[in-house]
């Protein structure tokens, strides 16, 4: 099978756009329950920090007990099973087919008839078509591995920076050692490859981190209020150890430039109000992916621009 993969370009782009597309019903499931599962994590430390401080208030609380926190019942990326979000019933298998289902069930509930997100098959449409685009690029290998497991990560997070401007660190922190352990593999084949060599991995690492770390604490000094999450120098730390430091400068530009743009166009059509927070994991992802794929010849073109002629 991997022979066959190897050698022929259209078959491994296929076997890319089906995996992608199964995977991208899987990166559903982590967009929903991921935030849920962490806002349940968090609840349960402050329940834990309450009952511990309770005992110390002591006065007219000494006598009174603590309530015992109601043990939730599990909920994780695999348990419960998926269900309608209207009726509750059971998501079949032949009802959970990527894309496919919900043309087939023309987007409602098989039971109820409850409308379904259309957010499901884009979010799956654009895993596979994203992971074929990937395997198109840089062909068989570990180049290619290595490509479409950052471009999955990278989905995930945008989507649930998204929805609840949160960049969790169960994503970012993996996709950043990942990068780091990747480059220690000697997988590299070159200035285009993925992964990168570890002197250039780290330094993206540390150089992503620290420069958007360095603009959020003078934002901050400056107008004392939070210019951007923390999540975002863990991302650009991510990209720096997947992509290298060399890459860093574009991403930022390009990311920073559509994300204004981006933003002025929502606020001059009044979708956006002014001062409320608009997320720039998204921005960073889609330049960050744009960086792996054409990030030297975009770059080589742009200084094309300024080289003498004649």
């Amino acid at each position: 099978m991997l022979a066959l993969l190897a050698q022929s370009p259209t078959a491994f782009v296929t076997v890319a756009l089906i995996v992608g597309l199964v995977v991208g019903s899987f990166l559903n499931v982590v967009i929903h329950r991921l935030p849920i599962m962490l806002e349940r994590q968090w609840r349960a430390e402050c329940d834990e920090l309450s009952a511990a401080a309770a005992p110390a208030a002591g006065g007219a609380a000494a006598g009174r007990s603590v309530p015992a926190a109601v043990a939730e019942p599990p909920f994780n990326l695999v348990v419960p099973r998926s269900t309608c979000p209207a009726c509750r019933a059971p998501i079949r298998a032949i009802h959970n087919v990527p894309v496919l289902s919900y043309f087939a069930l023309r987007g409602r509930c098989a039971r109820c008839q409850a409308p379904i997100s259309v957010r499901y098959p884009i979010v799956e449409l654009l895993t596979g078509l994203a992971s074929a685009l990937v395997a198109w690029r840089f062909g068989f290998g570990w180049g290619a591995a290595c490509a479409i497991v950052v471009t999955w990560f990278l989905i995930a997070l945008t989507f649930i920076d998204l929805d609840h401007q949160l960049l969790p660190d169960s994503l970012t922190l993996p996709l950043l050692w990942g990068g780091l352990l990747a480059s220690l593999a000697g997988w590299s084949a070159g200035s285009h490859s993925l992964p990168k060599d570890p002197a250039s991995a780290i330094a993206g690492a540390a150089i992503g981190y620290l420069s958007l770390w360095g603009v959020y604490h003078l934002f901050r000094l400056l107008t004392r209020k939070d210019g951007m999450g923390h999540g975002d120098f863990k991302l650009l730390a991510a990209l720096g150890a997947w992509l290298g430091w060399q890459m860093l400068l574009p991403i930022v530009l390009l990311s920073a430039g559509v994300g204004a743009s981006v933003g002025i166009a929502l606020i001059l059509s009044r979708r956006q109000q002014r001062g409320h927070p608009i997320p720039f994991g998204p921005f960073l992802a889609a330049a960050g992916w744009v960086a792996m794929m054409w990030g030297p010849e975009i770059v080589a073109r742009y200084l094309g621009l300024f080289a003498p002629r004649g």
